[in-house]
């Protein structure tokens, strides 16, 4: 019932229920958390083969994986658009490209954006955006005189890989979110684009939750790509303008932590339309870990990812082991499909600095509590969290912790732990240094850790916070379609559509 908070279709990206981590975990709290309400989980993934790794709980009434890769679906997506259906399609699509190259140009992203939309649902955005005509008008917009990708050259090839990575971004408005419910994004970015089709043409009220901050990760993400700049611009182009308009359109934002929250005030969103809902464990299932390890160890759980900065983690043991020589460091968590590359850096780091033997890669383990139990100290070495579970299930256990400072770290361990800059080795092993020499000082810490824990960041807390957010979206929005504009967008601009023509080998004039 909408006006009951009793039905949510929840929109994940790369996470739950195929992959572990800590935003599948707040996935699986929050399900498993109101067993009253009926889930419908809508998981962009790459392929659409991959398993679910999570038990789904009774309540989860459907799950869709949607592949972003892999062939277009339905004869509709190779039928091409003709006459004034292409002609509309054309000047829309230029319209999100000069949004995209050109911000200043004040041209409006999110009209564009709806009606590629209105062709995704039909099963005709893909033909549309890999057509030649679509194909000229990129490459005339990309080589406008004023347009700063000017001086990288960009090519026909250029034009080509932006154009593929660009189609597979925007397959998800295709996708369709079960009325007289609420749409929930669990991240920016692709998560939100059926959201936002589903609110601007259904009126589906629409709620967005960040944990890492999504447009820095693209950023940090693109600087090791293999494309060249004029496409890396394009596509974060397309991220910054997409994640702006999910700030501005959200009903509802609910950042984890308040550097979320000032992130999101910077890039758009209304003050009034965010609300703070920080992360949330169970002191029962993370109880006090009981007495250090023999051996001086320093533990770290998560997942195996550059994003978590390992490289910064080993080099900072191998400092300490040079002061501890029976330090060791305990490494556990999975290794998800695609960064078994990056494993093997890490192995390669830990030999060349000679301390290979005392780094264990555990893998992933069932009992968590226990990968925090094995540290004297537990670790966080990332570039960007937004709340992380690991964090604050340490300070659960009562285990003094060294974390960098990004997103809601330095929120939640306040004066309980040591938070120090990241990629800074030195600085972090020093802090590490300073713990093991003082174990009153790690008892002490440990102790106010978990009763920190207890006092502001319960799961309970947490869960009750989005019971009541629900309840408040679905009756603020009423249900039904929301009138569509008649006349097609109209963009005072030439048609690129004959100057461009050779620029494509082949190329006709439409």
């Amino acid at each position: 019932m909408p006006s009951s908070g009793r039905h949510v279709t929840m929109l994940t990206e790369g996470t739950y229920p195929h992959v572990h981590g800590g935003v599948s975990t707040w996935c699986d709290q929050l399900v498993r958390g109101m067993p009253e309400v009926d889930f419908e989980i809508l998981a962009l993934t790459g392929s659409g083969r991959e398993p679910v790794t999570w038990e789904l709980p009774p309540n989860v009434t459907r799950h869709t994986a949607y592949p972003l890769w892999g062939p277009p679906q339905g004869p509709a997506a190779r039928r091409p658009l003709r006459g004034r259906e292409r002609r509309r399609f054309l000047d829309a699509y230029e319209g999100l490209l000069l949004a995209l190259l050109d911000p200043d140009a004040g041209r409006d992203f999110g009209a564009s954006l709806y009606e590629l939309a209105a062709l995704a649902r039909q099963g005709r955005l893909t033909a549309a955006l890999r057509s030649e005509p679509a194909l000229r008008s990129l490459m005339w917009i990309w080589t406008m005189p004023h347009l700063p990708t000017l001086a990288a050259g960009p090519t026909v090839h250029d034009a080509l890989t932006a154009t593929d990575l660009l189609e597979h971004a925007l397959r998800p408005l295709a996708a369709r979110i079960a009325t007289g419910g609420v749409a929930h994004a669990v991240s920016s970015g692709l998560a939100t684009l059926p959201a936002l089709a589903a609110q601007h043409f259904e009126g589906v009220p629409f709620l967005l939750t960040e944990h890492g901050i999504y447009l820095r990760e693209r950023y940090l993400g693109y600087r090791t790509e293999a494309q060249r700049w004029p496409v890396k611009a394009l596509m974060l182009g397309f991220y910054r303008e997409l994640n702006t308009l999910g700030y501005v359109k959200a009903d509802l934002i609910t950042p984890c932590n308040q550097y979320n929250r000032r992130w999101e005030e910077r890039g758009g969103a209304p003050a009034d339309r965010i609300r703070t809902v920080y992360n949330g464990v169970d002191p029962a299932l993370f109880p006090e870990a009981g007495p250090e390890p023999e051996t001086p160890t320093l533990s770290w759980c998560g997942r195996v990812d550059p994003i978590k900065d390992l490289e910064t983690l080993i080099r900072a043991y191998a400092i300490s082991r040079a002061e501890l020589p029976e330090l060791r460091l305990r490494l556990f968590g999975p290794v998800p499909a695609g960064n078994e590359d990056y494993l093997t850096r890490l192995e390669k780091l830990a030999a060349e600095l000679g301390v290979a033997d005392g780094v264990s890669f555990e893998g992933r383990i069932s009992d968590v509590p226990s990968a925090y139990a094995a540290g004297s100290v537990v670790m966080l070495s990332s570039i960007s969290e937004g709340f992380p579970f690991s964090l604050i299930e340490a300070m659960s256990c009562g285990r003094a912790t060294v974390s960098t400072d990004v997103g809601g770290v330095r929120e939640a361990v306040g004066d309980t732990g040591i938070v120090v800059p990241p990629r800074e080795p030195a600085v972090m092993a020093a802090a590490v240094s300073a713990l093991l020499s003082d174990g009153a000082r790690r008892a002490e810490l440990g102790r106010l850790a978990r009763r920190r824990v207890i006092d502001q960041f319960t799961l309970h807390r947490s869960v009750d916070g989005f019971r009541q957010i629900y309840r408040e979206l679905a009756g603020a929005r009423p249900a039904g379609p929301v009138p569509l504009p008649q006349e097609p967008l109209r963009l005072r601009i030439p048609s690129p559509r004959r100057t461009a023509a050779a620029l494509v080998p082949g190329g006709t004039p439409a």
